[in-house]
């Protein structure tokens, strides 16, 4: 079958979909235009320098992974870059760059996925040492930044990670909502033991491809192959597995896989969007076993740990960005580290590409494209401008240290309407007025409460300025 290089590329695409985060994808790879192929070669259209140098220092390696899969050991990856995009009588023009050089042992040592999740039981007798983990390298306990949102789940898969199926923690079942740090963590205890017990077999599989891998087994009657395999495994980590529900016969071959390795001393690991006691659809034997071990949360992470974690992020990236921006974002972004890791990337693709040194204006700018409803910043903003107006004083006078009546007595209203008014926390409200802890919102929004309840001529003014917030929040 004669392949062209759009169709090439497109099977390259579903590979790397697979292996970076939406976000990357959409910055990196949606832009790139296949251009041609011939002798094995594939040649891929990027739109600037920066582009092409980007992908060679962040992405090489899949790169040559991907074409290794779909054209073989003598694939080879062109780059042909835009230098001028011309005009209505000018055609643009362009120049072709090889690819870098990458140890060929990361190609050999590529095992494509789809062979894996296809047909995992080819022999009988089956060489451990050749089965692909299904692990992504990123993913480590040095770049999982720990605060009081994930200690417990953190410090107990650290545990598990150096003593694999000797401790109580087995399973370890981490659960948690979209974003915050579950795959991650449960990926990092699988190549922490891979890196300290090679000889031992780590897979990690989502529960939606193991019952996958059911199904297919069930249509061409290789059941027992199925089972097989998996009791081949030392430690195996499923994730979400409430997505396990209502699926039956996938739940008895997953009981029994669970039994026959929790008694031979091998690691489970799971990751749920519930605790056990709160997923629906799942066998009361089953669930019964996921409370044997150690059942531990993730939380959202407080702003202290999301400074951390964006810190850490441009520390591995080589990008060195100023802390009131951090501060911004930290502050900005409090729903899940996806959500925060995509504006990060964003505002790296934005300022790369447009050669823009990333301030507060750019990550602004970043927030609005990315994050639906980003108008806390705004409404804090004109709370503080609205209630300053209001009592003469100064917005700056609301963030100082004075302490004079008449400042005080304002700063105390806006903190009181913007507990009333935005979705900001405590911490966040205290540091957008001078960085001030969060007991002094607590205690400015009961004074201003008591003065309402004894003071007419104070519960007037704050009648008046309500009416203006609840105009402008409509």
């Amino acid at each position: 079958m004669v392949k062209d290089c759009a169709t090439v590329w497109r099977n390259c695409l579903q590979v790397i979909k697979d292996n970076i985060g939406e976000q990357s994808y959409k910055t990196w790879f949606e832009p790139i235009v296949p251009f041609a192929l011939k002798d094995n070669v594939l040649t891929i259209q990027v739109p600037t320098q920066f582009f092409y140098e980007w992908l060679e220092e962040h992405y090489v390696g899949l790169l040559k992974k991907v074409i290794y899969q779909e054209l073989g050991s003598e694939g080879r990856l062109e780059y042909q870059i835009i230098i001028d995009r011309g005009d209505n009588f000018n055609k643009p023009q362009t120049v072709n760059i090889p690819t870098k050089k990458v140890p060929q042992a990361i190609a050999n040592s590529y095992q494509p996925e789809q062979h894996f999740l296809k047909n995992p039981f080819e022999s009988k007798s089956i060489d451990r040492n050749f089965l692909n983990s299904q692990l992504n390298a990123s993913y480590n306990f040095d770049n999982y930044i720990e605060g009081d949102c994930n200690r417990l789940a953190r410090s107990a898969g650290y545990a598990v990670a150096n003593k694999p199926g000797t401790t109580s923690f087995n399973p370890l079942m981490v659960y948690g909502g979209v974003g915050l740090g579950k795959t991650h963590l449960v990926q990092a205890i699988g190549n922490h033991i891979k890196s300290n017990n090679p000889e031992k077999f780590v897979l990690y599989v989502s529960s939606e491809k193991f019952a996958n891998q059911f199904i297919e087994s069930v249509k061409t009657n290789t059941i027992q192959d199925f089972a097989n395999f998996y009791l081949l495994v030392d430690i195996l980590i499923i994730d979400d597995v409430q997505f396990l529900s209502g699926k039956e016969k996938t739940q008895e071959m997953f009981f029994h896989i669970f039994n026959h390795l929790h008694q031979a001393g091998k690691q489970i690991v799971m990751t749920s969007d519930l605790p056990p006691r709160s997923l629906k659809g799942l066998e009361e034997r089953l669930l019964s076993r996921f409370k044997w071990g150690l059942t531990a949360d993730l939380q959202s992470p407080d702003f202290e740990t999301r400074m951390a974690i964006i810190q850490k992020k441009m520390q591995s990236d080589g990008i060195d960005i100023p802390d009131n921006v951090v501060e911004y974002l930290a502050y900005s972004v409090d729903t899940n580290m996806r959500e925060l890791e995509g504006v990060l990337t964003s505002l790296m693709a934005q300022s790369l590409l447009n050669r823009k040194e990333i301030d507060l204006e750019l990550a602004k700018g970043a927030l609005k494209h990315i994050i639906e409803d980003v108008e806390a910043e705004v409404n804090l903003d004109f709370i503080q401008k609205t209630v300053a107006e209001y009592f003469e004083v100064t917005v700056d006078s609301l963030k100082a240290k004075t302490r004079k009546k008449e400042i005080v007595t304002a700063r105390q209203v806006a903190m009181y309407f913007a507990k009333e008014f935005t979705s900001h926390s405590l911490k966040s409200i205290g540091y957008h007025f001078g960085g001030r802890d969060h007991s002094t919102v607590i205690h400015s929004v009961q004074t201003v409460s008591d003065l309402i309840d004894t003071d007419k001529k104070f519960k007037a003014s704050i009648q008046e300025l309500q009416k203006k917030f609840k105009v402008k929040a409509g």
